[in-house]
């Protein structure tokens, strides 16, 4: 009986190291010029290859909040509406809209 309980509390134990271990895996956090560290679990974000100056988009419609990679480095955009962001996803050259 106690190899069972001692089993079950090591499979247990397994399982919540897993769930933590994952959980963590799918958080990041970028350094934003201007702003400092910002966690992405809120943003929706894109790589971006139609591109040689922007590397990444970011946005968190929620909050109309836009993060980009240009050259490697994130800035951020306030108050971006929803249109804007699919305006600027949407266009041939995503470069010359910034």
């Amino acid at each position: 009986m106690q190899i069972a309980v001692s089993l079950y509390r090591a499979t247990k134990l397994s399982q919540i190291t897993l769930v933590l271990w994952a959980t963590a895996a799918q958080t990041e956090t970028v350094d934003v010029k201007y702003r400092g560290p910002v966690d992405l679990k809120k943003f929706e974000c894109q790589e971006i290859s139609r591109s040689s100056f922007i590397q990444r988009v970011c946005y968190d419609k929620a909050q109309s909040y836009m993060i980009i990679s240009l050259r490697g480095t994130y800035y951020h955009y306030c108050e971006l509406p929803p249109a804007t962001y699919d305006g600027l996803m949407g266009s041939l050259s995503i470069g010359v809209q910034i």
